[in-house]
This record gives structure tokens, sequence and C-alpha cells, in this order.
């Protein structure tokens, strides 16, 4: 019977407990609600343009420089570092829509 008891308290005590933790906030108005959710599109909006963009010009880029090798085998070495470079800078154009879409949530 101890044992029961003990179960129980061990479950039911977490429960009443926590009960505060999960409380909800004041209900928000239909304005707040329209802001919250125009942020959440506007995010959603700008990380996927930045993300169609992103990947374009990646694609452009490395089908050039795949035209430029295929046209002059020789000149890879000297095209390899600039498309590195370039595609590298092109993710950092992604990264930052990331954080500002992130700085942009509520």
């Amino acid at each position: 019977m101890k044992k029961m008891a003990l179960r129980l308290v061990s479950f039911a005590a977490p429960l009443a407990l926590t009960a505060t933790a999960f409380a909800q906030d004041a209900p928000m108005t239909d304005a707040e609600a329209t802001a919250i959710a125009g942020r959440a599109l506007a995010a959603g909006l700008a990380i996927g343009i930045a993300a169609f963009g992103c990947g374009m010009g990646q694609g452009r880029a490395a089908a050039a420089a795949l035209e430029g090798i295929a046209r002059n085998p020789n000149a890879s070495g000297k095209i390899l570092v600039p498309l590195i470079l370039g595609l590298a800078l092109i993710e950092s154009l992604a990264i930052y829509a990331l954080v500002i879409a992130f700085q942009v949530q509520p």
C-alpha cells in the first residue's frame, strides 16, 4: 500500500506543481495576433526568397566555372579558387537573411 501511495504522489506532484509553468499569458488582441502572424510570414518569405536567389546564383556560378574548365582545362587552378570564394560569399548572403529572419521573429 505504501508503494502505491508513493507512486501516486510521485506521479501527481509534478503535475500539480508544474501547472503554473504552463500558465497562459493575458489574451492577445487581434492587432497583436496580426502583428505576430505578419512577422512570421515576413521571416518565412525572407529566408525563402534568399535561399532561392542564393541557389540560383550558386548554380549559375558553378555552371560558368565548369564551362570555363571544359573549354580550357589548363585554367582549372585559376578558376577553382575564385569559384569557391564566390560560393562562400553567396552562401553568406543566405546566412545573413537567416539572421535577419530570426531577428524579425517575436
